[in-house]
């Protein structure tokens, strides 16, 4: 029958089954907990973060629009592609751009310090190979530059997406108890922004999450001191965490948040805490008033202090450090510091679900290169 044969009231019947019908998908997304078993994690991502053309009615208006009509270039360090580098793949990307941009780059070592810049938005940077991920790296310095303005790559635009990625800082590894030798391997600083595959290497301060809603899934990360930092708000899905904890201090987190109104923090869910070294490496320290940072299923090896986190007394009270289900030789509850969160399913539940990043408005999985 005809939609516009239909009696007023039935009209309106139908039209409320609809509406709920679509809530009930953003809430099934948003709202479906990462389950306990690791082997069923990639199951529940695929079920609830389905391709753009299944899921166009209930994204942001401005994604739906960019994803419509992708625009993909290659970049090739022998000349058979679009580009040699990536810097002039980017410069191709408008101010106010409205349309995805996929930059796909072939294997190799790409020498450069990339920026995508405030209105650059809608950019993915796609490693055309997944077994001979494209390594992009510089050498800068906070010594230099300041600390966020060293990061290799440096992402201030929205909708960002990096793919199969090794991005590394090359700068030696530095004295941790001077301030100049921290040195960024990525920074992101826009919103809605998601990396997958990827590989985060350095030593102090490799990976600045600085501010927006972000999502990171099976990508590496490796470092010393403070080596995922800044006022995210970002889940890290099934990360691995490389602690070269063979000398000094060293520490996984130093989360930015600076009052309990932010709903800013870093959840870890599954993946592992590995490295080098035993028992000497926090899980993380305050960089901010009150940071919180919750770790949840994680594999947790010798390298990890007993007491797991390292905070001043005078900052005992304000910081909101949890754990929930952890395992492994450095998890063990009955040494953690009295100040530790040992969370219940319901307090830990906002942290562990994909609305803890708003992934049903923006999250998309990784785009397919065409072969």
């Amino acid at each position: 029958m005809a939609l516009s044969t239909l009696s007023k009231p039935v009209t309106l019947l139908l039209s409320i089954s609809l509406l709920i019908a679509a809530a009930t998908v953003v809430l099934a997304a948003d709202d479906t907990p990462v389950p306990e078993i690791k082997t069923e994690v990639n199951k529940w991502f695929n079920e609830n973060i389905r391709p753009f053309k299944e899921r166009s009615k209930e994204l942001d208006p401005a994604l739906v629009k960019a994803e419509e009509t992708p625009r993909t270039v290659t970049v090739r360090k022998d000349g058979s592609g679009d580009f040699k580098t990536i810097n002039d793949a980017v410069k191709t990307v408008p101010e106010d751009n409205t349309q995805r941009v996929i930059i796909d780059i072939g294997p190799g070592e790409y020498k450069e310090k990339v920026k995508i810049d405030f209105k650059q938005h809608f950019v993915a940077l796609v490693g055309s190979s997944v077994t001979d991920k494209p390594i992009i790296t510089f050498g800068d310095t906070a010594k230099k530059l300041g600390t966020v303005y060293s990061a290799t790559v440096i992402v201030l635009s929205d909708y960002f997406i990096g793919v199969n990625l090794v991005i590394k800082n090359s700068a030696p590894r530095p004295d941790p108890y001077k301030n100049d030798g921290q040195a960024v391997a990525l920074r992101i600083a826009g919103n809605k922004g998601a990396f997958y595959d990827c590989r985060f290497i350095g030593f102090q301060d490799t990976l600045c999450d600085d501010m927006g809603v972000h999502f990171f899934k099976n990508c590496y990360i490796e470092g010393t001191v403070d080596f995922i930092f800044g006022r995210g708000t970002s889940m890290y899905l099934n990360a691995q965490v490389f602690v070269l904890g063979d000398k000094g201090l060293t520490v996984v987190t130093a989360n930015g948040r600076n009052s309990s109104s932010e709903n800013t923090g870093y959840s870890f869910v599954h993946g592992v805490i590995r490295g080098l070294g035993k028992g000497t490496t926090y899980l993380g320290r305050p960089w901010g008033d009150m940071p919180r940072v919750i770790y949840a299923y994680t594999e947790m090896t010798k390298v990890v202090h007993p007491g797991g986190w390292s905070v001043d007394a005078d900052d005992v009270g304000k910081v909101y450090y949890g754990e929930y289900k952890s395992f492994g030789e450095g998890s063990m509850a009955t040494k953690r510091e009295k100040y530790v969160k040992h969370l219940t399913d319901e307090e830990v539940k906002p942290f562990i679900t994909l609305g803890y990043v708003q992934a049903s408005k923006w999250l998309l999985p990784p785009p397919k290169l065409k072969k």
